[in-house]
Order: C-alpha cells, then sequence, then structure tokens
C-alpha cells in the first residue's frame, strides 16, 4: 500500500497563539488573532510591550530564557515571530514543542545580511532579479583589498540592523576604514550605491500547503533610512515590472520554503531594472494600509498561514496611502516637552484612519502608529493626505 502523507490539521479558534516579541506587530497580530477568537500569548521582556498589554498572556523573560520559552510552548498550540531579529535558537526550542511559523531556518537567512545576499543573489539567477553588487567586510585586510566598483557604497552590519541603523555611506576607501571602526568592526556587507528610482515591495503569505497569494506591489519613500510613507494604489509600473516583482518574491518564499507573511523589498533603477534588497520574515510597515484597504489584512493572512486556514486572495477596495507617525510629532510645538498631536483635526478629515501602538513615551524617530488615508478616488486621497500631514506638520513624504 503506498505511503499517504500525514495532512495537518487546521488549528481553529479557541486556540492559543503565541508571538514571539512584544512590539506593534505583535500588537495588530494579537488584535487580528482576537477578532478571529483565538486566545493570544506574548513573549517579551519589556512589562510595557505595546503587544503584552493587549494579550491573555504575557511571558515577561528574555527571548533565549529556557524556562520562559517552556511556558510560552506549554501556552500556545502555534507560535509565529513579529521581528527578525527573535533568536533562531529560540525559534527551534519552540518548534520541539509546538508548530512554529515561519520556521527558525526560514528566519535565520533574514538575520545575517551574508546569508541573506548569498541566496537572494542565488535564486536570482532564474528569476533575473538579484541583489546590487556587494562585497563581505570581515577583516581588516578586506577594507584594504576591497575592490573600488563597490564605492560609493553603503557599509551595513550583518546582523542587528534595521530602520537604517547600523549603516553608513561611505565614497573612499578611507571612509569606509573610519566607518568600518564606527560599527565595532563586526562582519558587514558593503552594497554599492546604485541609481535608485523608486522603492517598492511585495507582501505575500505562504501556507504551509505552499500555496502563495499577495497584494499589489506597493511604493515606499524612506527619509533618513526609515519608512515615511507607503502609496498603495495604481502606480506607474508597467504590467511587466508587477508580474517581475511578484514572480521574484514568490520563488523566495518557495525556496526558503517560508511559512507565513513575508514581505520581499526591491528597488527600481534609473535604468529600469529591478533588484531584490532584503527580506523580511514577519508582516510589514508598508503593509499597514491592509488594516483599512483591503478585505483581508496582512495579520489575518499571519493568523491564517500560522493555523492552516484557507487563505484568500486579498482585494484592495480603496487606494491608500499609509504615512508612518514617528515621535517627532509629539515635539512639533513644544522641542522639551511631549505633546499630543491635534488628532481630532486629522479625523475630522474623510477617510482616515489612526493607529497607535500603545506606547508609552514618544521619542524622536521612534514609531508611535501610523495614519492610513482611503477614499473613493486617488485624487481624494492624496488631496486628504496632503491636508493630514499639513496639521500635523510632515514636510516630507
Amino acid at each position: 500500500m503506498p505511503h499517504q502523507k500525514t495532512v495537518a490539521l487546521p488549528i481553529l479558534p479557541g486556540a492559543t497563539l503565541g508571538v514571539m516579541g512584544g512590539g506593534q506587530l505583535g500588537r495588530m497580530f494579537i488584535h487580528a488573532a482576537q477578532s478571529m477568537g483565538y486566545t493570544t500569548a506574548v513573549l517579551d521582556p519589556d512589562a510595557n510591550s505595546p503587544a503584552g498589554l493587549v494579550s491573555h498572556h504575557h511571558v515577561q523573560t528574555d527571548y533565549l530564557d529556557a524556562d520562559g520559552l517552556k511556558e510560552l510552548a506549554q501556552l500556545c498550540q502555534a507560535v509565529t515571530t513579529e521581528f527578525e531579529n527573535v533568536p533562531a535558537q529560540s525559534l527551534m526550542a519552540l518548534s520541539k514543542s509546538c508548530p512554529v511559523a515561519p520556521s527558525a531556518a526560514a528566519v535565520a537567512v533574514a538575520q545575517d545580511r551574508r546569508v541573506e545576499k548569498a541566496r537572494l543573489a542565488e535564486i536570482g539567477k532564474a528569476s533575473g532579479v538579484v541583489p546590487v553588487p556587494y562585497a563581505l567586510i570581515e577583516k581588516d585586510m578586506h577594507v584594504s583589498l576591497v575592490d573600488t566598483i563597490y564605492l560609493p557604497g553603503i557599509l551595513k552590519s550583518a546582523t542587528q540592523g534595521y530602520d537604517g541603523k547600523g549603516q553608513i555611506k561611505v565614497t573612499t576607501k578611507a571612509q569606509l576604514a573610519i566607518a568600518w571602526a564606527q560599527l565595532g568592526k563586526v562582519p558587514c556587507v558593503l552594497e554599492l550605491m546604485v541609481p535608485l528610482h523608486e522603492e517598492f515591495s511585495v507582501v505575500l503569505a505562504r501556507g504551509e500547503d505552499g500555496r502563495i497569494v499577495h497584494f499589489a506591489p506597493q511604493r515606499n519613500v524612506h527619509i533618513n533610512g526609515i519608512l515615511a510613507a507607503t502609496y498603495a494604489h495604481e502606480s506607474d509600473l508597467k504590467p511587466s515590472d508587477v508580474k517581475e516583482l511578484v514572480d521574484a518574491a514568490k520563488a523566495i518564499a518557495n525556496s526558503i520554503k517560508y511559512v507565513g507573511v513575508l514581505c520581499v523589498e526591491f528597488f527600481l533603477l534609473i535604468d529600469g531594472s529591478l533588484v531584490v534588497n532584503e527580506i523580511a520574515p514577519r508582516p510589514h510597515n508598508s503593509g499597514h494600509y491592509t488594516l483599512d484597504a483591503c478585505d483581508v489584512s496582512q495579520f489575518e493572512l499571519q493568523v491564517r498561514a500560522l493555523c492552516r486556514l484557507p487563505l484568500p486572495q486579498p482585494h484592495q477596495h480603496s487606494p491608500a496611502i499609509m504615512l508612518n507617525l514617528l515621535g517627532d510629532l509629539w515635539f512639533k510645538t513644544n522641542p522639551n516637552a511631549a505633546q499630543t498631536p491635534p488628532w481630532e483635526k486629522v479625523l475630522a478629515l474623510p477617510g482616515t484612519h489612526l493607529h497607535l501602538y500603545g506606547k508609552s513615551e514618544a521619542k524622536p524617530g521612534r514609531k508611535m502608529g501610523h495614519l492610513t488615508i482611503t477614499g473613493s478616488s486617488l485624487e481624494a486621497v492624496q488631496s486628504t493626505t496632503q491636508q493630514a500631514a499639513k496639521i500635523l506638520g510632515i514636510d516630507k513624504y
């Protein structure tokens, strides 16, 4: 009798779902899970973590704490992660007791730029969308021997970098040597600075059965390495470019046998070519608009993928623009004391959706929330966005 593959059963509402990490992404996952009828648990060391404050259970320990991991595993029928720097070994330990998605192996790819670039380059041989040229900087001798074809470039720490942290622009070998020292001589990747036209991302969800659904590519604007705005509406991208982006993102998800929500960031260069920048093994800042502009959000898809539930192809019902709300906005009227922005004026505008993350203290550069603007037409969304930005004092987006 031929061997039949065992099909894992779905994890239905009423079960307890866990998330490693208590930030805003975990908070929005918790909201989505609870709205579908799940009990939730968060592991995070911060007593006031945004996700921990709204979850049924908060395991307040370090991500590597064996007792904390054991407690989370005992509570949960499945566990996911909200950011890529959760130690892969912790996810591996949890997977011995309960389903974990994405897997430790998949998350580990995104934890080290050296591994990530190599994998993306290998996958890109088939799709044609490869990373920008790069060189590894791991020893002092690499600084002196690096080929000048990688200059001017951006020196990025191989691990722990996000939102522009751990990155320094360099134009000469002398500057490279200084930057290498400033980053503590940790392993780094030197990326050639390319003539960038626009930035895009593709957010998709892949199930354990290999089914993939995705949102349309969205255009992103970064300022000082932090996402400032996402434009989720029909763009100037050619249909062939849209297909190339989506196909490349799917190829990456399939190659690493990804389960869950994955974001792939791309650059469109001035010459019209596309390159892949990096992956984020989790819901992404650029996908937050899906909470208000789509029939299923990236966070509901995260719950569905984790629980082996059907993955519907998302439908976007409204054009949308998302503005990130950084802590700087709280200091617009008084640089020495935080003051609540005039939300009542913003919310008087049609199609505005305010999402604040429950963080206890506003700090410059800190992501405090986001504002999504939707409407019946792109023109209406653009007009409202301009008004909202003026009220809040957002100059660049």
